[in-house]
Parts: C-alpha cells; sequence; structure tokens
C-alpha cells in the first residue's frame, strides 16, 4: 500500500508540475501581452513597460516560469526599491488590478466555495447512492419510478434555472428560508446552515440525480452475478445480500467519478455563486474573466488543478481500499 501510495504521490507531482508549465506558456506566451491586458485600453506605453519590468515579462521564457514556481515555495517581489511588492509563498501572482497578490484573494474567499462545495457533495452523494441503491432494490415498483423522474428532472434542469425558482418560492413567498448570504458558522449556526441549504440543494442537483442512476445500473449488474446468487442460496436475508455483497462492488465507479466530479464543481459554483450572490472562489473568477484580470484567472485555473489531483489520490486510495486487486497490480 505504501509503494502504490508513493507511486500515486510521484505521479501527481509531476502533473502538477506540467500543469504549471501548462497553464504559464497559455497565459504569458500564448496570449496578447500580458502588460497591455493587465493595464487596460488606457494605458500610456511607458506604463506597460514598467509593468512588464515589474512582472519579469522582459526576461527569457525558462527564468519567467523558474520564477513563479520558486515564488510558489518561498515568495516572490515584483518591482523595486521602494515601489516593490512582496508575494508571500505560495505566491500565485499578483493582481494590478486589484493591487493584491492572488493567493490571498483567494484564501479570502475559500471558505464560501469549500463550504458550498463540501455539503453539496455529501449531499449528491449521499441522496445518489441510497435513492440509486433503494431504486435497484425495488426495480420496476412505483418507488423506482419516483426515483427515475426525480434524476430526469435534476439532469434536465439547468441550476440557475433552479435557483430561481427556489428563491421565488423558498424566500419571496413562503418565507421559510432568508436571502443567502456570508455567515461564517461560529457566528450565527442557524442562520449559516439557512443560508447555504438552497446553494447545497441547487449545486448537488444535477449530481445527485447522475448518481441515482449510475448507483442503480451498478447494483442491478452486480445483482446478476453468480457469487450474488450463491450468497442467496447460503440463506443470507436480501438486506445483508443487498448491503454486504452488491453495494461495496458497486461503489467503485461512483468512488471513480465522485473524484472526477470534483473538477466540474468550481465551475457549478461559479454560476451558484453568482445566482446566490455569495463571495466565493466561483465568484471571484468570474469577476476575473469579466476583467480581463490575467493573475486572478491563472491563479483560479491551478487551484481547480490542485483540487482535481489531491481528489483524484485520494479517490484512488479508495479504490485500492474497496478493490485489493487495485493495489496488488500497481505494487
Amino acid at each position: 500500500m505504501l509503494i502504490f501510495a508513493a507511486r500515486r504521490l510521484l505521479g501527481a507531482a509531476l502533473t502538477l508540475l506540467g500543469v504549471l508549465l501548462f497553464t504559464h506558456i497559455i497565459f504569458f506566451q500564448l496570449s496578447a501581452d500580458p502588460a497591455v491586458i493587465i493595464c487596460g485600453q488606457t494605458c500610456t506605453p511607458e506604463r506597460i513597460e514598467s509593468i512588464r519590468e515589474v512582472l519579469g515579462l522582459d526576461r527569457g521564457f525558462w527564468v519567467q516560469f523558474g520564477t513563479f514556481v520558486s515564488g510558489l515555495f518561498v515568495g516572490s517581489t515584483y518591482g523595486e526599491g521602494a515601489t516593490a511588492v512582496h508575494c508571500a509563498a505560495p505566491c500565485l501572482g499578483y493582481s494590478f488590478q486589484s493591487n493584491q497578490d492572488v493567493t490571498t484573494m483567494i484564501v479570502e474567499r475559500l471558505p464560501v466555495t469549500l463550504t458550498l462545495g463540501i455539503g453539496a457533495g455529501i449531499l449528491w452523494l449521499s441522496y445518489g447512492v441510497l435513492s440509486g441503491l433503494i431504486s435497484a432494490y425495488r426495480k420496476g415498483t412505483w418507488v423506482d419510478h419516483s426515483f427515475n423522474a426525480v434524476a430526469l428532472a435534476g439532469i434536465a434542469l439547468p441550476n440557475y434555472f433552479v435557483a430561481l425558482i427556489l428563491q421565488y418560492v423558498l424566500v419571496v413567498k413562503l418565507q421559510v428560508l432568508p436571502f443567502p448570504t456570508t455567515v461564517a458558522f461560529r457566528d450565527d449556526p442557524g442562520l449559516w446552515f439557512d443560508s447555504y441549504l438552497m446553494p447545497w440543494v441547487v449545486l448537488a442537483l444535477m449530481y445527485a440525480a447522475m448518481y441515482t442512476r449510475i448507483t442503480r445500473a451498478n447494483v442491478l449488474d452486480t445483482l446478476s452475478e453468480n457469487y450474488m446468487r450463491t450468497a442467496r442460496a447460503k440463506g443470507l436475508a436480501p438486506r445483508t445480500v443487498l448491503l454486504r455483497h452488491a453495494l461495496r462492488p458497486s461503489l467503485t465507479p461512483v468512488l471513480t467519478l465522485y473524484g472526477m466530479d470534483l473538477a466540474a464543481l468550481l465551475g457549478g459554483a461559479l454560476i451558484t455563486e453568482t445566482v446566490f450572490g455569495l463571495n466565493g472562489v466561483g465568484k471571484l473568477a468570474r469577476d476575473a474573466i469579466t476583467d480581463n484580470d490575467q493573475p486572478v484567472i491563472m491563479g483560479v485555473t491551478l487551484l481547480a488543478a490542485f483540487i482535481v489531483i489531491v481528489a483524484n489520490i485520494v479517490v484512488d486510495m479508495l479504490y485500492a481500499a474497496l478493490d485489493p486487486r487495485i493495489r496488488t497490480r500497481a505494487s
């Protein structure tokens, strides 16, 4: 297991280095002059040249890339003399439009996105697995048809449409929930839960629908295996056969999909945070795209890549724990 974990960590480190290189090429080599974009349309040539020197864009590519990578570990200093700006490690760049380092901007908004993502992730995984299991167990009944109808609606309806409907019904008409606001858990746990309940449901709805369909299909496939007939022939109770022998092998594809879906989570959070006015990383990315703030866009892109890589490592570990054949082949 240690060899398996070490290989995964080494692969993750190389993948992250590749993402850093690819992202740096996209944002600083293939795009238009970053200094012109950062400065804006009414900028003077002297100001553009000053920004180019501060960012180190007048140096060679590998020097720029090495400076950026070293900034992740020891920090970076932009400019010289009294106007120099220091960016503490891990430095993801500096936004000259907001006069803040990108790391600070992301860290300030990360709790909102983490709260939204973790809550939605728990909700969609719990509901998707449970409803898929029940739907497979009660195949062909009204319970199965009901879960399938909810899953179909969840896939078909865009999340911004569901968000507007829920706000109108639950906030405006029924007034059972407040309009979502950014509130810390320690300040008011009740208001915190009420504020995030609608965003959690909206973000989780589409994923939960897909997980219901996938879990149902996997459980039905597993129930048709020969060893399941052996388990029933031994006289085991149907619930024991379902939970102990059918659910566990059915969860491995679900876990793999769960890791991949974390990649799309930031995109879903972007829409959800914008609709509900939550000041998270998704809304930060939307504002940066609108203002063409390239250092912030690049920082959010690297954050998303880092989350995906870490999530895939965790999923690989869980996958190996659920199926010993995986770590045996890897070893």
